[in-house]
């Protein structure tokens, strides 16, 4: 690939509190038809002593102004969307139209259970959908996000051990789990221990087993989190193994489905043997997330732990219709307001139904083969952590090149935005050092795949002819390279005039 040229008009936007001039307006308004008020009698000392100082700008200007800052921002209606992990490039516009239909979009949460029959039956029919996905018995739709999704398995799985009259502690987690796994125990009074990541970078029984003949006995074994497939890209093969050896010690397995989209309709949690898992709505099933909209991490579990589920729990009526059941006595709670985000699970069904079974197969198969066309392309340019092919995403570590040429894995993120493609995710996983993790998604064809390899084989050659060239990318960007450590540590939140 040739040297990246700019191209097109690029604005470089002052903040709007910048933009305009006293006494200039966007706003046309009639003159005030009630008594003006002295808003110092009505609000005493509270009442500003100086004129909020705020932008007065015409409506061209405010226009603009949003207008250029959305420039600004890359999104994947415009390019490739490398980042890997927990977050889904994919939003059909179909997906959209669905989820703005008024009769949903207008829906006030404390609607009476009759009027909103058509929006409990979707609710429904997704939990269904759901666990026909998972392989599991039941599905809450309450947890807001992933994270919360697994502080929901592990209640639940605290209490299914309270109901026995047991009150393990320990759970298991490989170095290869998302980090927030630890996380979610911390909050649930439960302790982490790690399992160190194996060569191959898969769980084997053995480890597992001997972090329990490590860590105590075998009474306090509360369960396993284990995500698959997992951070590194690979898929746990020993799961039935091991989930059957944690069952064995009196734990329960819980499973981090954020990777979802790389299996589904090809295998499912529920029947290599785990008890619960989430499933992240704005990865696997295209709901937007982040910027673009709240996250949502539906919980779905085996049978025995149905009674402990969030309540109160959405079912289907023996005499017709849908409601909501409070009389929950062994339910852990509410998790949240109300019960989920519901735009997001519009968009979800919508997609579901749009797919149906063969569609969700094809897409699985589409991200693995995407992700594996990669790694194929680039493992000779940036190293291979995992000797296997890898699933859904691709982790690389450019250790290598740094010390062949002093460029670090920020530089090679950075100079990517020059040839036009947004940053991967760098420094994750943390146990691969100098790690790249790239998504491409079962969306992306082939040619851009291909652009994509030639920009990174083309920065791998940068590196080695011109370093310096790569460590103060991005050149052609609005912005240049920032002081990010800087910018953390010291933080400029509030725009002053001086």
């Amino acid at each position: 690939m040739s040297e990246p040229q700019p191209r097109g008009i690029k604005f470089r936007e002052p903040p709007v509190f910048e933009r305009g001039a006293p006494g200039r307006s966007g706003a046309s308004l009639p003159p005030l038809d009630v008594p003006e008020v002295d808003p110092a009698v009505l609000f005493g000392a509270l009442a500003r002593k100086d004129a909020a100082d705020l932008p007065e700008v015409s409506e061209p200007e405010a226009y603009r102004h949003y207008l250029r800052l959305s420039q600004w921002n890359f999104c994947i209606d415009s390019q490739l969307f490398p980042l890997g992990s927990c977050t889904m490039k994919y939003n059909p516009k179909v997906n959209e139209w669905a989820a703005r239909i008024p009769a949903f979009a207008n829906l006030h949460p404390m609607t009476p259970e009759e009027l909103c029959q058509g929006s409990l039956e979707v609710m429904w029919r997704l939990q269904e959908a759901l666990c026909e996905v998972s392989g599991m018995d039941g599905c809450s739709l309450q947890p807001s996000a992933g994270a919360q999704g697994e502080l929901c398995g592990l209640m639940m799985m605290r209490a299914f051990h309270e109901a026995k009259g047991r009150s393990p502690k320990k759970v298991f987690i490989p170095e290869s789990a998302h980090g927030t796994n630890a996380a979610s125990c911390s909050l649930n009074g439960l302790v982490a221990v790690k399992i160190e990541k194996n060569a191959d970078g898969i769980t084997h029984p053995e480890q597992v087993l001997a972090a329990i003949e490590r860590e105590g006995s075998d009474g306090d074994v509360c369960g396993l989190m284990i995500t698959n497939p997992n951070t590194l890209g690979a898929y746990e093969t020993f799961l039935p193994a091991i989930c059957k050896l944690i069952h064995d010690k009196g734990g329960l397995v819980y499973g981090d489905g954020a990777n979802t989209n790389a299996i589904m309709g090809r295998a499912r949690p529920g029947d290599v043997g785990m008890d619960v898992i989430h499933i992240n709505l704005h990865k696997t099933f295209t709901t937007p997330h982040g910027g673009g909209g709240p996250g949502s991490g539906p919980v779905c579990f085996k049978e025995h732990l149905e009674p402990f589920q969030p309540s109160p729990v959405l079912i289907r009526r023996p005499q017709g219709g849908y409601g909501w059941d409070y009389n929950r006595p062994q339910s852990l709670g509410r998790l949240r307001a109300f019960t989920g985000n519901f735009g997001m699970f519009i968009r979800a069904y919508a997609y579901i139904r749009e797919m149906g079974g063969e569609g969700l197969s094809m897409a699985s198969t589409l991200a693995v083969l995407n992700a594996r066309y990669l790694w194929a392309k680039l493992k000779d340019h940036y190293l291979a952590p995992v000797p296997q092919p890898c699933m859904h995403e691709v982790v690389l570590s450019d250790s290598q090149l740094e010390r062949e040429t002093g460029v670090k894995t920020l530089d090679v993120a950075k100079r990517l935005l020059d040839y036009g493609f947004h940053a991967p995710t760098v420094y994750f996983p943390l146990v691969v050092p100098g790690a790249l993790m790239i998504e491409p998604t079962e969306t992306e064809t082939r040619e851009t795949l291909d652009e994509f390899v030639a920009a990174m084989v083309a920065i791998a050659k940068e590196a080695r002819e011109t370093p310096e060239l790569v460590k103060q990318a991005p050149h052609n960007t609005v912005v240049g390279r920032l002081d990010e450590a800087r910018a953390a540590r010291q933080p400029r939140l509030r725009w002053t005039r001086s």
